[in-house]
């Protein structure tokens, strides 16, 4: 066996993370070989990890990357077991790399597919050995549930939490717009982008709906439709995107859609993901 030094410990401890009589053990059971014993400490981690994997991951992050001129967007979703975990830099790191790399790499249909890619912040690492480090670590259960990448233009918001985060595809317009659109959507949430995307039955029933009580005031037939035609556009605002007034509209008025169309900005359809609950 070869002689394992203190540096050497001190060193496989500094690349880890890990305990130092953890880092002593991999090297004397792989002969002083650092690689290999990188790898017998990710080893024996993922067998720790696998007696915890019915623990709930009740926290995480929604990570969102976007860029406007190439073309592309992309939102993950990845799951811890604690709020402070979730708030870690190198979770949070963790979570942006998967959504950059999904982003603007040659995509991923599963999440398993994506963790099998380079890590953009450490490109000498898949992300899967980027996740299963930080989880031999922390020893908290991580889940990659769910993915989404669009290859058109795309805004995107993600709130400082990462509890929820928005993906905005649209034509024209400008990126600073663009994310104040998603802020508004995190904020309001709408359903659907417009009125034509509405079901016509969800539509239907509400207009009858507001037909009878129309009928239950009283008002007489001939303006009834007329009154319930004016009483839909709060229904349509309550659910369309673009018939919400903008957040940020100065005079608290004009509505998103008056707002990006001024702006030369067509909404075409959006992703709003909230970290899932178990």
């Amino acid at each position: 066996m070869a002689g394992i030094t203190a540096a050497d410990v001190k060193s496989l401890r500094e690349k880890t993370g890990l305990p130092m009589m953890d880092c002593k053990r991999a090297l004397q059971e792989s002969d002083g070989d650092r690689d290999k014993a990188v790898a017998l400490l990710r080893e024996s981690g993922a067998k720790t990890m696998e007696k915890r994997a019915g623990r709930a991951t009740s926290a995480g992050r929604i990570a969102v990357y976007t860029e406007l001129d190439a073309g592309v967007g992309a939102i993950v979703e990845l799951q811890c077991e604690s709020a402070p975990v979730a708030g870690n830099k190198e979770f949070v790191q963790l979570a942006d790399d998967l959504a950059r790399q999904l982003a603007t790499g040659p995509g991923a249909a599963t999440p398993e597919e994506l963790l099998d890619q380079s890590s953009p912040s450490s490109p000498d690492k898949t992300l899967k050995e980027q996740f299963y480090d930080l989880t031999n670590r922390i020893r908290e259960v991580f889940r990659l549930q769910r993915i989404q990448r669009i290859d058109a233009p795309c805004g995107g918001y993600a709130h400082h939490n990462g509890a929820t985060g928005v993906l905005l595809q649209l034509e024209g317009g400008q990126a600073e717009l663009a994310k104040d659109i998603c802020m508004h959507v995190a904020a309001m949430r709408p359903a659907v982008v417009g009125i034509d995307d509405l079901d016509s039955a969800d539509v239907d029933r509400e207009r009858e709906i507001l037909a009878n009580a129309a009928r239950n005031e009283g008002k007489p037939e001939k303006i009834i439709e007329k009154m319930v035609e004016g009483r839909l556009r709060n229904y349509y605002a309550e659910r369309c995107l673009a018939e919400q007034p903008f957040v940020k509209a100065e005079d608290g008025k004009q509505t998103v859609g008056k707002v990006a169309k001024e702006a030369g900005m067509k909404l075409v359809r959006f992703v709003h993901w909230e970290l899932s609950k178990e």
